[in-house]
């Protein structure tokens, strides 16, 4: 079965509101078997809404709807549905008596355009709506299927949910979707597909789909099979996988989808290890994601965030001399500030960065996205040069991953 989703909404167009729903939808009903080929947004304007209704007609069976539902003026969903399916609006009394009791009991006083949300076509399906006052509806007409709902994305969701895909899933014997996901870390999308090129086409055969998700410090690997036996389908994949972790054994640092920073605690604490940080040019950004998860104070310390020189040498025992002749960003500091975090933090490993993130503040030497990455452990001390690109915030994200990878490798014994 083919879907398309057709969002209603000036506030869309405008960038005044970001459309969440149709991720939402698309995810949910990709998960049951049903693809979606098609996403619109059109403003409240009879002719766009009509236009659209004819075209999704001709391109899916299930057509979902979301918006222009509510008591102003401007909400004229309805009334252009009505004339699409050839109807009239009525009130039914029952919707009336939910919509006062919506009102009344959270103590708000109900306004006469509330009735309108009573007012819904004559011919269709009333899908109920327990977290709001305006109703989805369910229309049929050649065929296909027409579902209208809210576009407040919670309401939408729970008509979803408790209506619209159980009913989707009872009806029709949709295909098994099966997803796995791989994580990498340490290298690049590119640079990923060209070391499995031959992996990622032994897939065809077993008419897996791939899908790189790439962002900061990550790449994820996406493989999804459809079919109807579970057990075979799982099989298959698993099968997949493991060559796959043959290829690349240090890059792979989870089969299932988790964080860096999730897997590095867990790391951290099933060895009774800690760490603690020393943070120039990430801002204490490597901290703040260590600390995120719950139970972080089983494994960090604490951080020093030493944006300046000043404090490089103050806090952290960096030799001016080593700044005046090497600079804040380079190997012979970034050094010196893991070790002397560690030593201070009294931790099992440390952490530093030294760089320049941008966009201003580099040279010929030393462009903008150059970053040295120190990690100190008991016995010694690993650094390494990275140059990233000229966006501040991804240099920002990028030197706080490669940080933490450091750390993973290290602790699993890939530190190279």
């Amino acid at each position: 079965m083919n879907a398309e989703i057709i969002t209603i909404g000036d506030e869309i167009l405008i960038g005044q509101t970001i459309d969440t729903n149709s991720a939402w939808l698309g995810k949910e009903l990709y998960e049951i078997g049903i693809s979606v080929k098609q996403i619109t947004s059109i403003k409240d304007a009879r002719e766009d809404i009509i236009g659209a209704l004819d075209l999704a007609a001709t391109r899916a069976e299930l057509i979902l709807i979301t918006g222009g539902l509510g008591p102003t003026q401007d909400d004229i969903t309805k009334q252009v549905l009505c004339e699409y399916f050839n109807t009239e609006l009525v009130v039914y009394p029952d919707v009336l008596e939910k919509v006062r009791s919506f009102f009344k009991s959270r103590g708000r006083e109900m306004l006469e355009s509330n009735n309108m949300q009573a007012s819904l076509p004559k011919d269709c399906t009333i899908i109920p709506n327990n977290l709001g006052t305006a109703c989805g509806m369910l229309f049929n007409k050649a065929g296909k299927i027409f579902v209208s709902m809210p576009g407040v994305p919670y309401e939408m969701k729970g008509i979803m949910v408790e209506e619209i895909l159980p009913s989707l899933k009872l009806k029709y014997k949709l295909p098994i979707i099966l997803h796995k996901t791989i994580i990498t870390e340490g290298i690049g999308e590119s640079f990923l597909a060209e070391r499995i090129a031959d992996w990622e086409n032994s897939l065809i055969e077993k008419q897996i789909k791939i899908a790189y998700l790439p962002s900061p410090g990550i790449v994820k690997i996406r493989l999804s099979l459809i079919g109807q036996d579970k057990s075979k389908m799982e099989e298959i994949i698993e099968q997949k996988v493991a060559e796959l972790k043959q290829l690349i054994p240090v890059n792979i640092f989870a089969d299932q989808d988790i964080t860096l920073e999730n897997t590095l605690a867990q790391l951290l604490i099933d060895n009774a290890q800690t760490v603690s940080t020393a943070e120039s040019c990430t801002g204490g950004n490597i901290a703040h994601l260590l600390t995120s998860i719950s139970g972080s104070s089983n494994y960090f310390v604490g951080s020093i965030i030493s944006y300046s020189n000043e404090i490089k040498i103050q806090e952290l025992g960096v030799k001016k001399s080593d700044i005046e002749t090497y600079g804040a960003v380079s190997k012979e500091v970034v050094e010196q500030m893991a070790v002397n975090v560690r030593k201070k933090m009294k931790t099992d490993y440390a952490l530093a960065t030294s760089g320049i993130a941008g966009p201003n503040g580099g040279s010929e030497e030393k462009p903008v996205g150059t970053v040295w990455i120190a990690l100190a452990y008991e016995g010694g001390v690993f650094s390494k040069k990275f140059l990233f690109e000229k966006d501040r915030e991804r240099n920002i994200q990028r030197a706080t991953y490669a940080a933490l990878s450091l750390l993973k490798r290290k602790i699993c014994g890939q530190l190279v």
